[in-house]
């Protein structure tokens, strides 16, 4: 989950004390590496022009392709105190990185989900509340990229009594009493998106699914109001046939009742598959072991189901695990447990006893042209720590992306390697300066992180990478080949290019092998376009 979906009250809090923290985060990665030349890893750059922007605060809410290579990006700014949307921003750029065209959409909204782009149309998701009529209302404001000129129309609809916070964005730590929870889910392809909605009809508890094309064609409405009478779902992760016709839906299933067995957890992960028709369910537990942060993964008309899993019910993971099923009826065909070795604890702890590996949230997954499966996952949670930048003492969240995971599993789920890339990152603010994107290429994997310093070397083996309180920090890409080799080298110089760059947030065009980032301070902006070759 990223800070990006709090609610609009939480963004406004943590805009407000912490813009100017937002770059003052400490990184360190520390990993064992194999040794291979900088220069033999096949990226390069190119930055576009330096433009003036007139929005200090804001945030990227969207960033997409158009049919004809333009690059749109929008963006939500703020202003007043305390902070609050003001509207939305739409900047458009050329293939040559140039800005061709923006607009300003003087409109803040809430509750704004998403952005999209299909058809040389704009689509903006907004979740909205009519006070009046009780009603929680999806609504889409579109507008031709051509000619900016929005409309706006009703999507959905669900009538409710007006809660706090309506999206289930925090979907590792939920709250089912609340009367009124919804979340909205893109495939990886984007492509189509889930929509689902709980909520009280009188005394009843209702559930729904509905997918929608990115055509905003509605495939299909469900109701999923039997499944949750024992149970109440947090998904996490979805995948969707090619024809649009179902949808995988990956999550924790949450027992309404305390169950018995003490040893057993309160949530166990499912996987449901929803048609227009009908839903099936899978449920995945084994004795003694317990599977997390699972991801399905339509490949060639199969369905594989990787994550990681534990021995014990306290989230410390072991290893990864593997699951292929039947795409039609869920059953299991085979599954592979796959522990973590000592190569890749040492990688982690180096010599430390008594650790743990916990945390793990899933990032990214590229299928290589064998098959097999390249898993990336990061280390996330959330602290509470004080600030004191607005002049007293204020109680915030602080978001940690610590270390970065990667695996390889064969085309039977056998794992072949596995890497740990350690880092320790604090952020306040916008999140997009954090974390790292993962692009796989063939049978490697390039990982863009950023990082105010020159690695240094500790040890024969051992590289720390270390941020401290710069606030233009490197772009640096790390690569890990077929046999689990990391190299790495700097790929954008902070003297270059004087803005922090969004790392988590880019355009990843994988048809030509490129990744558009997009790097702003203050009333600067500029877009840089990274080619994988």
């Amino acid at each position: 989950m990223h800070p990006k979906s709090q609610t609009s009250n939480a963004k406004s809090r943590y805009l407000v004390n912490n813009w100017h923290l937002r770059l003052k985060s400490t990184i360190l990665l520390l990993f064992l590496f194999s040794v291979i030349k900088a220069q033999e890893i096949p990226v390069n750059y190119s930055l576009g022009e330096n433009y003036s922007d007139r929005y200090k605060y804001s945030t990227v809410l969207s960033i997409e392709s158009a049919s004809k290579g333009e690059t749109v990006l929008v963006r939500t700014y703020y202003g007043g105190f305390p902070l609050r949307p003001k509207g939305h921003f739409i900047e458009v750029y050329d293939a040559d990185l140039n800005l061709i065209n923006d607009y300003n959409y003087k409109y803040g909204g809430k509750h704004m989900v998403d952005g999209f782009v299909k058809n040389g149309q704009l689509y903006l998701l907004e979740l909205k509340y009519d006070i009046n009529k009780e009603v929680y209302s999806y609504v889409i404001h579109q507008s031709p990229i051509s000619d900016f000129n929005f409309s706006e129309r009703v999507l959905l609809s669900i009538p409710s009594k007006e809660v706090i916070n309506p999206l289930a964005v925090n979907k590792y730590n939920r709250n089912f009493g609340n009367g009124f929870s919804t979340a909205t889910h893109f495939n990886d392809k984007r492509t189509a998106f889930a929509i689902t909605v709980h909520y009280r009809e009188r005394r009843d508890q209702k559930y729904k699914v509905l997918l929608y094309g990115t055509d905003l064609r509605k495939q299909f409405e469900y109701d999923f109001t039997s499944a949750i009478e024992e149970k109440n779902y947090a998904f996490e992760n979805i995948e969707v046939s090619s024809d649009l016709k179902a949808v995988y839906l990956m999550g924790k299933a949450f027992f309404k009742k305390r169950r018995s067995d003490m040893k057993e957890r309160r949530f166990q992960y499912e996987l449901v598959k929803v048609t227009e028709t009908g839903h099936r369910t899978q449920e995945f537990i084994d004795a003694g072991r317990f599977p997390e942060s699972l991801k399905p993964i339509l490949s060639n008309n199969d369905l594989k189901v990787i994550g990681f899993y534990a021995d014990r019910k306290d989230n410390r993971y072991n290893g990864l695990v593997y699951f292929n099923l039947d795409a039609n009826s869920l059953s299991v065909k085979s599954k592979k447990y796959n522990p973590f070795s000592q190569q890749f604890m040492l990688d982690k702890f180096g010599r430390e006893v008594d650790t743990e590996i916990k945390n793990l949230i899933f990032k990214s997954v590229h299928v290589t042209p064998s098959n097999g499966l390249l898993f990336s996952a990061e280390e996330y949670f959330v602290t509470k720590g004080e600030d004191i930048s607005s002049g007293g003492t204020q109680i915030v969240d602080r978001y940690h992306y610590n270390d970065i995971v990667l695996a390889k599993l064969n085309a039977s789920g056998e794992m072949e390697w596995a890497r740990n890339i350690n880092k320790t990152e604090v952020t306040q603010g916008d999140a997009s300066y954090a974390s790292y994107t993962a692009y796989g290429q063939g049978e490697d994997m390039y990982f863009f992180i950023n990082s105010g310093e020159n690695p240094q070397k500790i040890s024969n083996e051992r590289i720390l990478f270390k941020q401290g309180f710069s606030r233009n920090p490197n772009m640096f890409v790390i690569k890990v080949d077929a046999d689990g080799n990391l190299s790495y080298k700097k790929l954008v110089d902070d003297k270059e290019l004087r803005l922090p760059i969004m790392v988590s947030r880019p355009l990843i065009d994988e048809a030509s092998n490129d990744l558009l980032f997009y790097a702003k301070r203050g009333t600067k902006k500029q877009m840089v376009k990274v080619s994988v070759e």
